[in-house]
């Protein structure tokens, strides 16, 4: 799944989101709203990630979504 995919998903997409990074709040999903530099800011402030990890995790996740 590209991230326009994930951008268009991202209602439905809100509940893997917070199982896989419980720490994010509803707030916090409110104000991503799909947005990938803000969900990368949002995984550094919340878990003290450094950008590239953040941005490695993020792009794990993502990968996953297209997997069956």
């Amino acid at each position: 799944m590209n991230w326009d995919q994930v951008k268009g998903s991202w209602k439905q997409l809100t509940g893997r989101v917070k199982q896989k990074w419980a720490k994010l709040t509803d707030d916090d999903l409110t104000m991503i709203a799909g947005k990938r530099d803000e969900f990368v800011g949002k995984l550094q402030e919340r878990y003290g990630l450094e950008k590239d990890k953040a941005e490695a995790q993020l792009d794990e996740f993502t990968r996953s979504l297209s997997k069956p």
